[in-house]
């Protein structure tokens, strides 16, 4: 083992276009794993602060009219507390409504939280979505009429505090944000009724197949444990609410995959191309090691290590820029991005330290595999010819 890594040692290895291949399929897979990463952290962020990550319902399904109140304290909910994954539970009290501001007219969907963090001295405070902000040409500090339409118009004044991003939304689903108890008052409801309690859950149960999996349990056990007085309830998970943001997050996953592989072929037949040089241009060594006794196997050893080095010198060099890139990306969101087709405005980053290392493991175990295939020319040499060819 010692003479193969002295040996390999002293060749060298003029494949610069190898070099800058592997460098480069590294910089793209791991940028394309980090976006993948900032994508989906993102939009399941989001989703988790605008409706939960599962969600319980009134059965008739009629909860944004708020002609259907369900309990807020039911039986079942220490129950629900308890189940694995589940990290809290909130009531919300939702209408839909229509928002006037001048001459434009835009249907909304107000949402009434405990934690709205709005000051108690502002009475009918919100927080609208930034596309409202855009198209009323409202901010924080402006009014606006909002109607509500139910046996009776109601019309309320509301004062805008802040503008949010509204990243998991679609066209037809704007939210604005509002205390619980000014919502329960436009819904002529008292303090104990709510319109769905949501559900968030821990990281490790936001795939879709842990979040339909909890949100079942979340069902079962609502109606396990339910009293007499309380109106049944269906627990709904994010997946199914947002089907449409689901499928295309799987979609940017499988883009992921196709990149990392044909990057790493790229890399592959790139590294093969430059063995191949490597061998051709050492013919005479490889003739002069055969007529010492060294093996087959252990002269391609001396080649795979020299090689193995330059994948991994390619490796850390496009590691390096790709994470380099994304910290920038991060800091100033200098890409931008449509949201009409993007739901976020810029590309989003995050660097998960174990998905980086497994998509280097992969490559690199990938890449030197693909790197057999030349070695095997050895056997072709004939040391009785390459040794005169010196």
């Amino acid at each position: 083992m010692g003479v193969t890594r002295f040996i390999s040692g002293k060749l060298s290895f003029k494949g610069w276009i190898a070099r800058s291949s592997v460098a480069l399929s590294f910089l793209v897979m791991i940028i394309a794993v980090a976006v993948s990463s900032g994508f989906r952290k993102e939009l399941r962020d989001a989703v988790t602060s605008t409706t939960g990550d599962v969600q319980l319902i009134p059965s008739n399904l009629d909860w944004l009219s708020g002609n259907t109140p369900i309990s807020g304290n039911p039986a079942y909910l220490p129950h629900i507390d308890s189940i694995p994954g589940v990290v809290s539970v909130s009531p919300a009290v939702y209408r839909a409504g229509i928002v006037k501001k001048d001459d434009i007219v835009h249907g909304v969907l107000f949402k009434g939280i405990e934690d709205s963090g709005f000051p108690d001295s502002t009475a009918l405070a919100v927080s609208i979505p930034s596309r409202l902000s855009d198209l009323l040409g409202i901010g924080p500090g402006d009014d606006f009429n909002a109607y509500f339409v139910g046996e009776r118009v109601k019309v309320r004044k509301f004062r805008t505090v802040a503008v949010h991003e509204d990243v998991a939304e679609a066209d037809d689903r704007l939210v604005v944000h509002a205390r619980l108890s000014d919502i329960q008052r436009v819904n002529g409801w008292d303090s104990g009724q709510v319109s769905s309690f949501e559900v968030k859950l821990g990281h490790n149960y936001r795939s879709v197949a842990a979040m339909e999996d909890v949100s079942r349990e979340i069902g079962a056990a609502a109606l396990l444990y339910s009293s007499e007085d309380d109106e049944p309830v269906v627990s709904v998970s994010a997946a199914e609410y947002n089907p449409q943001l689901f499928d295309w997050l799987s979609l940017i996953d499988f883009n992921v995959y196709v990149i990392l592989a044909l990057m790493t072929v790229v890399a592959g037949f790139n590294m093969i191309s430059g063995l191949l040089i490597m061998l051709f241009e050492n013919i005479p060594t490889i003739g002069i090691l055969k007529s010492l006794g060294m093996t087959d196997s252990a002269i391609a050893k001396i080649f795979l290590r020299s090689a193995s080095s330059i994948v991994l010198k390619g490796m850390l060099a496009g590691n390096f820029a790709a994470i380099l890139l994304c910290v920038l990306q991060d800091a100033t969101h200098a890409v931008s991005l449509d949201p009409e087709n993007y739901f976020i405005s810029y590309v989003p980053v995050h660097l998960e330290i174990w998905k980086i290392i497994a998509a280097d493991a992969a490559s690199y175990l990938l890449i030197m595999l693909l790197l057999l295939l030349p070695s095997l020319f050895i056997s072709r040499v004939d040391p009785a010819k390459t040794v005169r060819m010196g």
